[in-house]
């Protein structure tokens, strides 16, 4: 076994070669699900060193010549072997080809095809070529290459090099054959199209949730013929200090689909459309957006078979078809897979150019094949389910589920592990791509059989890889299974991960729960007793009280209990520990009174947030307080509830947005705010006395600037009525300046320049936070 788990072997001594005539009028093999075996193509097999079918199958078959070619993995004896059969011929030359790179690359000779599988024993490539004058995949030639596994297998590599193919507009796929042992834990089905694992690019349906479209077969395709994308002279990467991020967690499609964004139809959505709407990420003071899954997912994955699920479209993207390929739907105008990758890069670029980064949200931990008892097969169950699955081989060989979806990648698994750095060094190499976000992360410290691992290989060599150590990594530590590794999670001092423990701490807080004062002190101070451990930083700590999934902002203030009702499961989806508080009311209301305190939660969670030590994220239309009207568990919606509402910002753009724009730009003017060390006993001071007092809910403390002076004062009031706060006195030649009470209007509850403060007390309301600021 070498560094990746391949057993490599000597290529065949010769293999065979011909010249395809592809004829219109002879279907595919039928397949299982939603293959192309639905429409009518010309098919032409070919089996490789098997010349007597070849005369079996072509009226006229002449040998020619043959030539060896000498290497390593690349050597290849190729016999050329012709046919003449019509007006649609289409010449090709084969070898055996190479077991490396996987994928298809080009290579002197033609295109290389090389994909894993360890148990198959039949291989068969399968080639759509547009037919002349058509542009619709309906129409398309078949040629289909039989693999010798004497001539085209490499170890466990099966390969083929195919001369005088386009060099793009080509679909490609692969039927593979294998034990049929379920119970083992094989899962072949030699009549269904695969797609290739390390597929770049991913053609399938061209416009996002068009339920029509939901057979469209997804092949993997490629792109020689375009220039290499144009950065620009100028162009360089932000590499920002980890400790100086603001993250906005964001979807690509939901920013911009709603017609309010004031798009055109074939941008919003898309790749595209997110540039056009960088002035307002630069306005609200983010550097830093992480994107929910770009990578091709199955939006219509509801709808396979009838179920209480199938009126929803999956828009959040946790449902990868292949690592590789960018969403071909987020394109504009339909555009497909070539459009959506240079689109994509434009995006980058763009982000880049405005000094923001990009930290892709990646979903190693399952895939789009869904479970053992409704099945669907499109790539790694049919080409070697044994590998890159997780199976109990104690119980039939099921599919563990971690994952909560119906099946587990088998990431440390050798091969597995190696797809997954391979596809990370693609992102960043080819598209720039600035971090990652690992969902549900604990499942890639697991191994073969599920159980937890001390020192995952993948984790560690994620950590330690040469072309990533520029990347931000974030785990999510917490799996489906109960593997939760807040502040445990394997990270050789690189790794970040989402602070699941700040979040449920501020918000019990806040809301106003008995005996939270002490660990939300330890909380904004940078969860020490979570990461202060060997060389890891408070920036390995990304603090956060509102993500995709659970409540928005706005429900959290606005909700006590989850109303999911429309997602079809009878409201029994979503977490139902939110530790939220409804103000007084459950859901939509007129009342002035419980507004206002929503509106003043709103800007204090907002402001525990901003001025905490650690990373801080927040979420897309928390910067005019979204609703998603209760429901905790949005992920099928393409709709109104999760699309961010473009008038709603414009609405509440003097109020609600500019004080959450000025509060991040106060984070970024002040260094003691976003230290990249724990803070010490001189860093802060806690103005309580009373630590024990259960019942206590106003916390006061202030934190000093050793350089110029500038220290701040915090005090949060938790308590239904008004605390009277002692106000320390300012540093010497100071005065103290009032930047924020979220009890007062608009625009007097943020100013960022300050308003000069004098007395020994201050009155802070109920539910509200103030921020003093000392001045010269």
């Amino acid at each position: 076994m070498d560094s990746i788990g391949i057993n490599r072997a000597p290529l065949g001594s010769s293999s065979s070669a011909a010249a395809v005539t592809a004829r219109r009028g002879i279907a595919l093999r039928p397949a299982r699900r939603s293959v192309a075996s639905t429409n009518r193509v010309g098919v032409a097999t070919i089996g490789f060193g098997d010349a007597s079918g070849l005369r079996a199958r072509f009226d006229s078959v002449r040998s020619t010549t043959a030539r060896a070619q000498s290497g390593n993995a690349g050597r290849s004896m190729t016999e050329e072997r012709g046919c003449t059969m019509s007006d649609t011929e289409m010449p090709f030359k084969y070898s055996s080809g190479k077991a490396f790179p996987l994928g298809v690359s080009q290579v002197e000779g033609g295109l290389n095809f090389a994909l894993f599988s360890q148990h198959a024993s039949s291989v068969i490539l399968c080639l759509k070529l547009p037919g002349r004058g058509t542009e619709d995949e309906k129409g398309a030639d078949v040629v289909e290459f039989v693999l010798d596994q004497q001539k085209n297998k490499t170890g466990d590599i099966w390969h083929v090099i195919v001369e005088g193919l386009p060099a793009s507009g080509v679909l490609y796929g692969y039927r593979v054959g294998g034990p049929q042992g379920w119970d083992q834990g094989h899962r072949f089905d030699s009549s269904t199209v695969l797609l290739d694992p390390y597929a770049k690019l991913v053609s399938g349906r061209k416009y996002f949730g068009v339920a029509e479209e939901k057979s469209s077969q997804h092949f993997g395709t490629y792109d020689f013929d375009s220039s290499p994308f144009d950065w620009g002279d100028d162009y360089r990467l932000p590499n920002l200090p980890e400790a100086d991020l603001v993250i906005y967690e964001m979807n690509v499609r939901a920013f911009t689909a709603d017609e309010s964004s004031g798009l055109d139809s074939t941008s919003r959505g898309s790749y595209l459309g997110l540039i056009d709407k960088i002035p307002h990420l630069l306005e609200l003071g983010v550097n830093a957006v992480e994107l929910l899954p770009v990578f091709e997912y199955d939006e219509l994955e509801f709808k396979r078979y009838p179920n209480p699920r199938d009126h929803m479209v999956n828009t959040w993207g946790y449902s990868t078809i292949n690592f590789f390929a960018p969403m071909s739907r987020y394109a504009s105008a339909g555009g497909g897979p070539v459009a959506a990758s240079k689109e994509l890069k434009q995006m980058v670029k763009e982000l880049h150019k405005a000094g923001i980064e990009v930290i892709l949200d990646v979903v190693y931990n399952h895939t789009n094949e869904a479970d053992d008892a409704h099945p669907y097969m499109t790539s790694f169950r049919g080409i070697d389910n044994k590998v890159y699955y997780m199976l109990d081989l104690n119980k039939n060989a099921e599919l563990l589920n971690f994952s909560g979806c119906g099946n587990t990648l088998n990431c440390n698994h050798p091969v597995v592990k190696e797809l997954i750095l391979d596809s990370l060094r693609h992102w960043v190499e080819e598209y720039h791509i600035d971090g990652f976000r690992f969902d549900l992360a604990s499942v890639l410290c697991r191994g073969p059989d599920g159980c937890p691992l001390d020192a995952p290989p993948l984790i560690k060599e994620i950590a330690k890889d040469a072309v990533l150590s520029r990347c931000k990594i974030i785990a999510e530590p917490w799996d489906c299974g109960g593997l939760y590794l807040v502040g445990r999670f394997p990270n050789w001092d690189r790794w970040a991960e989402w602070n699941g423990k700040y979040r449920d701490d501020l918000r019990r807080f806040i809301k106003g729960d008995p005996g939270m004062k002490g660990v939300f002190a330890t909380r904004v101070s940078g969860s020490a007793d979570l990461y202060q451990v060997n060389k890891r930083k408070p920036y390995h700590g990304v603090n956060f009280v509102i993500a995709h999934d659970g409540f928005t902002l706005c429900d959290l203030v606005s909700y006590n209990l989850k109303h999911n009702d429309a997602n079809g499961e009878g409201g029994c989806d979503g977490c139902n520990d939110n530790f939220s508080w409804n103000c007084g009311v459950e859901g939509e209301t007129n009342d002035l009174n419980v507004l206002s305190l929503r509106s003043r939660q709103m800007k204090n969670f907002h402001v525990a947030l901003m001025i905490s030590q650690g990373t801080p994220m927040m979420l897309m239309g928390d910067e005019y307080g979204h609703t998603r009207y209760g429901n905790n568990n949005s992920y099928g919606h393409d709709t109104c509830i999760n699309n961010f509402q473009w008038e709603q910002l414009e609405q509440r753009r003097d109020g609600h947005f500019r004080f959450f724009s000025e509060m991040i730009k106060f984070r970024h003017s002040n260094p003691i705010l976003r230290r990249d060390r724990f803070l010490n006993k001189n860093d802060v001071t806690w103005h309580e006395d009373c630590w024990e007092n259960q019942e206590s809910k106003f916390l006061a403390f202030t934190v000093h600037d050793h350089n110029s002076g500038g220290d701040i004062y915090l005090a949060f009031n938790a308590h239904d009525y008004f605390v009277d706060a002692v106000i320390p006195p300012p540093p010497h030649h100071k005065c103290w300046n009032r930047v924020v009470d979220t009890n007062l209007e608009s625009p007097n509850d943020i100013v960022p320049e300050g308003v000069p403060f004098t007395g020994p007390k201050y009155r802070i309301a109920p539910y509200s936070s103030i921020l003093l600021k000392a001045k010269p």
